[in-house]
C-alpha cells in the first residue's frame, strides 16, 4: 500500500501543523500506515477559528444561488469520484466496498439536499397587537463559526451533513473528523469542496493525534468565536462536548448512541422481515449508531422467523473488506475488537444462547468477527442495555404488542426503531407509543435523508440533523419590528 500524506486545511492551504508533528492512520485491516496525516496543535485550533471568523461575513453575504451552486458542483465532483472516495474508505476505516458504495451515495444526497437551503424563506412575519401599520418580524441569520466534530463509521453521510447544513445557511465551519478518519471524514471532502469553489477559509479541517484529541476539542469548543458546536458519536464524549458548550452557553447539537429495535408484529412477512432485519443489526458490521441491536418478534411467527434468520445471518460472508463479495468486514480498530469479545462472552457466559457465531475474533489482527445472532438474553448481562456496535443481534421473542414496546423502551438511549406490519393502523400506535426521535414503519432502524429532521431523545442527544429543523438549528432567529411614521408607539412614561 503506497503511503499518502496529509496536512491541515487552514484558510485554503494545506499546511504541517504548527510544530512539525505527524501521526499514523492506520488501516485497521492490514494494519500497515495508510497515510501519514498533520496531528494539530492548540495554536493550530486558533489558527483554524481564525480563518474561519475572517472567511464568515463574505460567506454568509455570498447570495444564496452561488452557494446552492457549489453545494450542487460538490455533490456531481463526488460523484465523479465515487471509486476514489470508495477505495479511501475501504482502506481507511475497514468498510465494505458495498457499505462505501452506499455511503457515497448518501453522500451526494446530502450536497444536494443541503443546497436547496440557501433558496428558502429566512423568516416570517409574526402577528402584532400593535398598529395595522406595524410588522413584526422573525429573521433567521448564520450564526457564525460552527465547529463540526464528524465519525469514523460513517464518514461521507455523516461527513457532509456535518458541514453542507452549516455551510448552505451561510456559516463557516472548522470540521475535525475522527481520527479514525481524517482523510474520508474530513480532508477528502475539503478536496471535493474546493473543487466545488468554496471560498477560502469557509471550511477548515483539523486532524490530530488520538492521544491531544481531549485537548483539542476542548480548544476548539471553548473559543469565545465559536458559536456552534455539532457532534455524532458515542453518548459518553457526547456529554463531555455538550457540558463543554454549556459552560460557554453555546448551542450544540449532539447525535450519540442508540440501542434501536426492530420489531416484527405476528402479521408481519416474514421474508422481508428476515431481510430487513439483517441489513439493520449487520450492516457496515453493525457499527451504525441506528443499528437494529434488538430483534423483537412476536411468538406467533418466531420459529419460522429464527429459522430463516438463522440461515441467511450464517450465510453471510465476512472476511476481506476489499473484496466485493464480502458483506461482514472488520471492525475498526482493536480496541473495539476488544469490547465486542467482552460483551459476547459476558452474554454466553451468563446464560444467551449463541444461534450463529461466538464472539471470537478472527484473522491476523483481531479485528474479525463471524456475525452473531444471540437470544435468551437477560437484563444482568450487559449487552441487553449497551450498545453494541459491532456484528452482533439479539432476538427476544414476546407474546403481545405491549410487550414489545415496553421491550423497545427499556433503555436509557432513544435514537431509532422500525415496526414490521401488514396492520397500518396498529404501526401508527405502537409509533406513537416509542420513545425514539425516529421511527419506520415497515422497515428497520438504519435511515437517514437530507429532507427529514433526524435526532434522538433521551441518552441518544439533542437537536436536528436535516430538512427545515436541522437548518434552524444552525441559524438564529431575531425578532425585528418596524412602524410606520404614522403610528409612533405610545409610552406609559
Amino acid at each position: 500500500m503506497s503511503e499518502i500524506s496529509r496536512g491541515l486545511i487552514i484558510g485554503g492551504r494545506e499546511r504541517p501543523a504548527e510544530n512539525g508533528n505527524t501521526v499514523a492512520d492506520i488501516s485497521p485491516w492490514t494494519g500497515e500506515t495508510y497515510a501519514t496525516i498533520a496531528a494539530c496543535t492548540q495554536d493550530d485550533v486558533t489558527a483554524a477559528v481564525d480563518a474561519a471568523a475572517e472567511a464568515f461575513t463574505a460567506w454568509s453575504k455570498t447570495p444564496p444561488v452561488e452557494r446552492s451552486a457549489i453545494l450542487h458542483r460538490a455533490a456531481d465532483i463526488l460523484t465523479a469520484r465515487t471509486d476514489e472516495a470508495i477505495e479511501i474508505m475501504v482502506s481507511e476505516v475497514g468498510a465494505t466496498r458495498r457499505w462505501a458504495r452506499f455511503q457515497v451515495g448518501l453522500g451526494i444526497d446530502h450536497l444536494h439536499g443541503a443546497a436547496a437551503l440557501p433558496s428558502a424563506p429566512l423568516g416570517r412575519v409574526v402577528a402584532t397587537n400593535a398598529a395595522t401599520t406595524t410588522y413584526s418580524m422573525e429573521i433567521r441569520e448564520p450564526l457564525g463559526v460552527v465547529v463540526s466534530l464528524s465519525p469514523w463509521n460513517a464518514p461521507y453521510a455523516l461527513g457532509i451533513r456535518a458541514i453542507a447544513i452549516p455551510l448552505a445557511v451561510g456559516n463557516t465551519v472548522v470540521l475535525k473528523p475522527s481520527e479514525d478518519s481524517p482523510i474520508a471524514g474530513g480532508l477528502f471532502l475539503a478536496d471535493v469542496l474546493t473543487e466545488a469553489g468554496l471560498p477560502t477559509g469557509a471550511l477548515n479541517v483539523l486532524t490530530n493525534d488520538p492521544h491531544s484529541a481531549a485537548d483539542i476539542v476542548a480548544a476548539l469548543v471553548s473559543d469565545f468565536r465559536v458559536r456552534m458546536v455539532n457532534f455524532t458519536g458515542s453518548t459518553k464524549v457526547g456529554r463531555i462536548i455538550g457540558a463543554l458548550a454549556g459552560e460557554r452557553l453555546t448551542p450544540a447539537t449532539l447525535e450519540l448512541g442508540g440501542k434501536n429495535s426492530l420489531i416484527v408484529l405476528e402479521d408481519a412477512d416474514i421474508e422481508f422481515a428476515v431481510r430487513a432485519a439483517t441489513f439493520g443489526s449487520y450492516m457496515n458490521s453493525g457499527q451504525i449508531c441506528m443499528s437494529s441491536d434488538r430483534i423483537v418478534v412476536h411468538k406467533n411467527l418466531a420459529a419460522e422467523f429464527l429459522e430463516k434468520l438463522v440461515a441467511r445471518v450464517d450465510s453471510l460472508p465476512y472476511g476481506d473488506p476489499t473484496d466485493p463479495a464480502t458483506a461482514i468486514g472488520p471492525v475498526v480498530n482493536t480496541k473495539a475488537a476488544q469490547n465486542f469479545s467482552e460483551l459476547i462472552a459476558d452474554a454466553i457466559a451468563k446464560g444467551a444462547v449463541p444461534l450463529v457465531g461466538s464472539g471470537k475474533a478472527e484473522g491476523a489482527r483481531g479485528v474479525l468477527f463471524k456475525p452473531v445472532l444471540l437470544t435468551g438474553v437477560t437484563k444482568d448481562m450487559r449487552i441487553y442495555y449497551d450498545e453494541i456496535f459491532g456484528p452482533a443481534a439479539v432476538v427476544h421473542i414476546v407474546d403481545s404488542v405491549d410487550a414489545a414496546i415496553e421491550l423497545a423502551n427499556d433503555t436509557s438511549y432513544g435514537l431509532s426503531c422500525g415496526v414490521i406490519t401488514e396492520n397500518l393502523t396498529e404501526a401508527f400506535a405502537v409509533a406513537t407509543r416509542i420513545q425514539t426521535g425516529v421511527v419506520h414503519i415497515n422497515d428497520q432502524s438504519v435511515g437517514d435523508e437530507p429532507t427529514a429532521a433526524f435526532g434522538g431523545i433521551k441518552d441518544s442527544g439533542y437537536g436536528k440533523f436535516g430538512g427545515q429543523p436541522g437548518a434552524d438549528d444552525f441559524t438564529t432567529a431575531r425578532w425585528v419590528t418596524v412602524h410606520a411614521e404614522a403610528n409612533h408607539p405610545t409610552y406609559p412614561l
